[in-house]
Parts: structure tokens; sequence; C-alpha cells
């Protein structure tokens, strides 16, 4: 224990200075004398055990450490310690670690230190992944304090020699954007500091979301449970994002108004709070940024905030004859996963070497995700520039999706196509627009009834209706608002309907095996390399057929061995 003066539990001093017995309390107290304590900038109190080969840290309130000390007491004493001084000693124990301990910051699954990334394996030695702009490397002894939070699984021993082409059998896309954009997805997951986009995968029925969804999480942040139900409130969405790397959300039918605002600052950074449990006056604040998955039928990313941090995906259907059994698929994904990872942690060495030298001419607003994707491109074997050039096609759907959902939306454009520009005040605009629908959409929960009303969804549609072609300036005349609507340079009809997300409509992508050993077929041999250019960016991808179910795949990976000194070199 770290403290200035040595704790010695059979020293006791009463409030007179005399000396008394060793309590239960003072024993239990001294079987973690060579634990280190210490806590964290809210001075949350851990708890750092060596085992002798490594090092393991817990929260102090852990179920976990109170098991610990139980033990640790049975084992020197050869009895069980009481419920109440088991509480005692932990309230000594974290009293010590807030006020004694040193400060440091703990990490779930990925975590930097020295310009360095480092990612727990979640092995039983405590493993993690050294990633440096040259290389990356397994190492036993990560000077990151990671903790896990139960229900953490381990990911796949990565192996060097793979390619991110092996993972497109396992992904239901319909084109190269398309996985361009799942694999950027991974990538920027595997970064210890965000803004991180809202994957947002969508589909009929039988197109694999939530298949997809396990692939992805697999490869990055396994869990006993990869996907959630839909959050009840903003309390559950913190206690997810508490106790696991990536938030999934499986089977949403909408995306609710404080779900929207929650999800954008949990992707691009803000914090939570909430009333400590039996106080009245302090709060527990939560701050983080996450990488978060959503999938569900319905469009998802309805909302201007969500469509510009999203990266929307739009699930080709499978037929009946192309399924396999979820099995053999499973099977056949475990036995690529560990050279996938490999060819994913190529690449953010890539991007840690070349993410100083990367300039985007036009910044989106996930610039930070954009440019760590676009300096990974060598690696991908990805020409320059193909990266954001998929992610702002997807942007602008993303964006076109919002006005699509929207009613005040709609009304707007029927309005600029009927009279090409339009100006006036809020009020007026709202009683223009009233006689321009129906009485069921003027009626409706959706539609505003006040002009202040008006002017904050106009605003907020306003990104989405500058796509569509139709220009949005405010001003402030006398005290109201006053909007001008035009024309601009208007974007034809196929191209704002033409998504890069979906093949059109009753179109079937088509799949095959492109696993090692020869295709479904029976033909042998390795499938014709692909190279990813610009041209052939929107051609359909040859994939493989996604498992029958959605079901859970039981334990995901196996282990494979490497050697603590093993390092995989990129040469910048």
């Amino acid at each position: 224990m770290t403290h200035d003066a040595p704790y010695n539990p059979n020293q006791s001093v009463d409030a007179e200075g005399s000396d008394k017995k060793s309590t239960q309390r003072d024993l239990i107290v001294a079987c973690a004398e060579n634990v280190e304590f210490w806590h964290d900038a809210d001075r949350t109190a851990y708890a750092t055990m060596n085992s002798g080969t490594h090092s393991e840290h817990h929260l102090v309130r852990s179920r976990l450490f109170r098991d610990w000390l139980g033990y640790a007491y049975f084992i020197k004493y050869r009895g069980a310690p009481s419920a109440q001084a088991t509480e005692d000693a932990l309230r000594v124990l974290e009293a010590i670690a807030k006020f004694d301990g040193r400060e440091h910051t703990p990490a779930v699954r990925i975590g930097e230190y020295d310009g360095n990334i480092y990612i727990d394996i979640c092995d039983d030695g405590w493993r993690a992944i050294e990633v440096t702009p040259t290389s990356w490397r397994v190492v036993d002894n990560p000077p990151v304090r990671f903790i896990r939070p139960k229900g953490m699984r381990s990911l796949p021993t990565p192996i060097n020699g793979g390619s991110v082409d092996e993972l497109r059998p396992f992904v239901n896309v319909f084109d190269d954007s398309q996985f361009k954009l799942i694999v950027g997805w991974l990538l920027m997951a595997l970064c210890p500091r965000g803004p991180y986009p809202i994957l947002c995968l969508g589909g009929e029925q039988g197109s694999a979301k939530s298949s997809t969804a396990r692939v992805l999480r697999g490869l990055v942040d396994p869990s006993a449970a990869p996907l959630r139900a839909p959050p009840r409130e903003e309390r559950d969405l913190l206690v997810a994002a508490r106790n696991s790397w990536v938030v999934s959300f499986d089977n949403l039918s909408r995306v609710p108004s404080w779900l929207a605002d929650a999800l954008c600052r949990l992707a691009t950074g803000g914090g939570y709070s909430a009333r400590q449990l039996y106080s009245d006056a302090e709060e527990v604040i939560f701050e983080a940024q996450r990488p978060v998955t959503l999938n569900g039928i319905p469009d998802l990313a309805t909302r201007g905030d969500v469509a510009d941090r999203a990266i929307v995906v739009a699930l080709p259907t499978i037929s009946d004859t192309s399924r396999i059994e979820e099995e053999d698929f499973w099977r056949e994904f475990h036995a690529k996963a560990s050279r996938i990872l490999g060819a994913l942690l190529d690449a953010v060495c890539c991007a840690l070497a070349r993410k100083d030298d990367v300039k985007l001419e036009r910044k989106p607003r996930m610039s930070d995700f954009a440019k760590w994707i676009t300096a990974a491109e060598p690696a991908l074997g990805w020409p320059e520039g193909s990266f954001i050039k998929a992610y702002r096609a997807n942007l602008e759907v993303a964006i076109g999706l919002t006005v699509e959902a929207d009613p005040i939306a709609v009304a707007v454009q029927l309005l600029v196509e009927a009279n090409a520009e339009w100006r006036g005040s809020s009020s007026e605009l709202l009683a223009t627009l009233d006689n321009m629908v129906s009485d069921t959409t003027r009626r409706g929960r959706e539609w505003p009834k006040a002009a202040n009303a008006l002017s904050a969804r106009i605003k907020r549609a306003a990104p989405g209706l500058r796509t569509s072609g139709i220009n949005v300036e405010y001003s402030r005349q006398k005290g109201r608002s006053h909007f001008a609507l035009s024309v601009t340079e208007k974007v034809s009809e196929k191209d704002r309907h033409h998504r890069h997300l979906e093949p059109e409509s009753g179109q079937d992508a088509k799949h095959s095996s492109h696993l090692e050993g020869g295709d479904r077929s029976g033909n042998g041999g390795d499938p014709p390399e692909k190279t990813a250019t610009p041209e052939n960016d929107s051609k359909p991808l040859e994939h493989n057929s996604l498992p029958v179910g959605d079901g859970d795949g039981g334990d995901l990976f196996q282990s494979h061995s490497i050697s603590d000194d093993e390092a995989v070199e990129w040469s910048a």
C-alpha cells in the first residue's frame, strides 16, 4: 500500500492513544499489504495486484476484489471474515486509494501511452497488443492500466500475413464503397481517441444485420452480450458505455430524440451525470467517447446531427438458396479472425505513422475519423483519396435521409419547387406550409404548432435541404425570425436517390465463398485478387453467404500463439 506512514494492523490506537487488540477488519486490511491502491481523476478507488507474472487492475468496490480479499483472509487465517468487517476494511482501503494513492488513468479495452496504442487481449495472462508507428506486438505487462468490466471476452491473438480483404466473406455489403466504410469504422474503433462514427446497419429481414454487427464487434471488443436491446433511458446507455468499449444496439425500430442526442454525445465526446445513490447532493459523472453500432429495418439516422456523425450502410437481402448454416459461418470466421485482426493492426501502424502528414482539402464534420482512415490507405492497398470519396458520398445520402424523414423539409421542398424562391417571417412560413399539407399531417405530433418551433425545425433541416438543392438563409428583423428559401444548383433525381448503399429494388447481392480451399461450387483455388479503384467502387462485391440465423455463435475465437517479442513491421 502506498502511504507516508506504514499502516500496522497489529498496532491500532484508540482515541485516547492506548493500544488495542487487532480487529478482524485490521486483519483483512493486512491481507492487502502487497496491493497497490490508486485512484483516477474522479477519485474512484482501484487496486493493482501483482501475481508475479502479470499485474491485474480492479475497482476496489468490485465484486472480484471483495472476493479476493475474502480468499486472501481464508488462506492466511483459515476462516471466513464477517460481512461487516469486510465492508469496514473496504472503506479503509478505498480511503487509502483516494488520499494516499497516486492518480492514474484506467482504460477499458483500448488505451494509449507515450504515443503508442495498447489493446487489451483480455486473456488470463493480462497481455495486450502494443501498436507503434512501425510495428505491433503482444506484450506481457502493458503500461496502460486496463480494467475489465464483467462480460468482456478475449480478442483473437493477432498474427501477421493477413489482409483486410479476408473480411469480405463475413460482412454482407453490396459494393467496394460499403466495404471501405465498414473497414474504416473498424480502424477508428482501434484508435484510443475519437470522435467515432455511428455505424447504422439497415436492411430487410434476413439481410444479416445482427451477424454483421457481431463480426465487427468480435474483431474489436468481443463480449458475452455483443448486441444489446435498445436502451429505455439515458442511464441504460451510460451503463453500456461504462462496461464496454463498443456500444452495440440491436433491432431498433426508431431512434427517439433523447437517444439521438445521447448517441451524438457518446460518439463525439460528452459528459453524463446522475445523482449518487443514497445521496441528495453528489453526482456520478461519466465522460467518454465510444464507437457505436446500431441496426434495424427502418432508417435510423433521420436527424441531421446523427446523420453528420453516421455511416449508413443498407445491407442487401440474402436469398434462401445463398444462406449457409450458422455453425459453418462462425467456424470459418474463427479460422480467419487472427489474420484479419493482424491486417487491421498493420493499418493502424500506418495511420499512426502518417496521420500528421495527411491534409484534407475539405473537412467533413468527423474530420479526425476521415484523416485517420486516409492515413491508413497505403497499408490497405487502397488508392489515395478513395476512402474520403466513399465517405463523402455516404454523408450526402445520410443527409438526404433526414430530408425524406422530416415532414417540414418535405413541405419546404414542395414550396420551393412551386415558387423557386420564397421570403418571409417564420409565422408567414408556418401559415404557408400549413396550407400545403393535409389535415392529418398538420395535426400530427411532428408538425410544429408555433413559429419558434418551426424556426428550430428549419435550422435542423437546413443541411439536408442544401444537399437536395435548396438554399436556406436565416436572419432576425425587428425581433422576428425571417427565412429566405431559394433553388440552388438542382441535384438530379437520380443523384439524390442513388445511395451507393444498396442494390436496386429486387436485386440480390451475388454470394460466393472466398474462403481458402475453393468456392462453394466446388471449384478449387483462391479467388481472383480485387483491387479497389475509384472506377469499381460502386461495383457489387462477391461475398460469402451469411448464416441462417443471427443467434450467438458461442465463443468466437481460438487462441493462436505468438512470442512476446515477435513484431510485425510496417515500413512507413
